[in-house]
């Protein structure tokens, strides 16, 4: 058995996006169906450009499966990009505060900061969620669902989540202009977004990943770099723009006393050890409960702005405005369903360290003999 792990390359304005997966045991059904569905949740939200109404997302499986079923060998996926105009578009010297712009172009030496923003742009996440929609499927068949919804946008928060199967949970937020479950909270993030647009101005705010049916004990105490929700808070932190990361009541639990913090164990015949809360979001000690895991991401917002901030040209050293590419108002709602892609591929990644196999009938047989052992516990 090989480590799961996945490489995307393509720029924003290139001929594709593309992905290889390795890792992935043979014998997972892949419904390409499915594949696109997630490509279509990624460009919802209120608050996106003029991009996401003409870029239909469409995933091409080039490797790695056959009748419908993966083979054990790498993946290969492929997104063509509807707009591939990089070479006809103008040569950029202007940096965005905020941006990878102008320490990109530092550290590379390049003297057309194009050459950075266009790898930079958060359309490379189109693969990731590519990458998630194909993991998911690894996933399904062995219990886990993961789902997401925006927790806040701007100076609105949403009131606490009510406890929803995962189908619900998605149909409710996928139905929402900002994929917020709490209707009247809805109706102001969709004001401030407008307002914040008349302005020519940007809106961050903060998106709830939820993960159901992860067994106990993925991941590991034993080092620094096998704890799963210092894994899971990494990669919700490498998607573009998010500044912060917090699993359960992390923030809050850093203010108040210990006895309102942790999860009391309790112990019933036929049902086994289990907590009556889940502050700690369904990690103790760097591995999972069998708890929900509960994780939130937080996004600064966007650094391109239609109303410029102060920059300087990069070959003249003049004082300028920076450049304005084509952006988004806001893009939590998206940025939700990103989460839910690198949660998939991590909690792929933890079952396959923890269970082994190199198809999915041995994983599942592995997964029903470890469920046995934590039952007899």
């Amino acid at each position: 058995m090989s480590v799961l792990r996945f490489l995307t390359a393509g720029e924003s304005h290139g001929v594709a996006l593309v992905a290889v997966i390795e890792g992935m045991p043979a014998g997972v059904p892949i419904d390409g169906v499915l594949l696109n569905e997630q490509m279509k949740r990624r460009q919802l939200g209120y608050g996106r450009g003029p991009r996401m109404k003409f870029e239909s997302d469409a995933v091409q499986i080039l490797s790695g499966v056959r009748q419908g079923k993966t083979l054990g060998s790498p993946i290969a996926l492929q997104i063509m990009n509807k707009d591939a105009s990089i070479d006809r578009l103008p040569v950029v010297t202007q940096p965005r505060p905020g941006h990878a712009d102008l320490t990109g172009a530092i550290k590379y030496d390049h003297r057309d900061v194009r050459n950075v923003l266009e790898r930079a742009s958060a359309r490379e996440t189109a693969a990731r969620v590519a990458v998630g929609a194909v993991c998911r499927q690894l996933l399904a068949p062995l219990g886990v669902e993961i789902g997401s919804h925006v927790v806040a946008i701007g100076a609105t928060r949403a009131k606490p989540a009510p406890e929803l199967p995962m189908t619900k949970l998605l149909a409710k937020a996928d139905a929402s202009p900002v994929r917020c479950l709490d209707p009247k909270a809805e109706q102001a993030m969709v004001r401030e977004i407008d307002a914040c647009a008349k302005r020519g101005d940007t809106l961050g705010g903060i998106f709830e990943v939820q993960a159901l049916g992860a067994p106990p004990g993925l991941g590991s105490y034993v080092h620094y770099d096998r704890r799963l929700d210092a894994i899971l808070a990494w990669s919700i932190m490498s998607i573009h723009a998010v500044k912060a990361v917090e699993v359960g009541d992390g923030i809050l639990a850093a203010s108040i006393p210990g006895s309102q913090v942790q999860d009391e164990i309790f112990y019933t015949k036929g049902k086994g050890f289990h907590r009556s809360s889940n502050r700690a979001g369904g990690f103790e000690g760097g591995m999972t409960t069998g708890q929900p895991i509960v994780v939130r991401g937080f996004l600064k917002p966007l650094s391109t702005l239609k109303k410029p901030l102060r920059s300087v040209e990069i070959r003249s050293k003049k004082p300028v405005v920076a450049t304005v590419e084509r952006t988004d108002v806001c893009t939590v709602p998206a940025a939700g369903v990103i989460g839910e892609a690198m949660a998939a591929f991590e909690l792929s990644k933890a079952m396959l360290e923890k269970l082994g196999g190199d198809s999915l009938r041995e994983l599942q047989r592995n997964l029903r003999g470890y469920l046995a052992q934590v039952r007899g516990f």
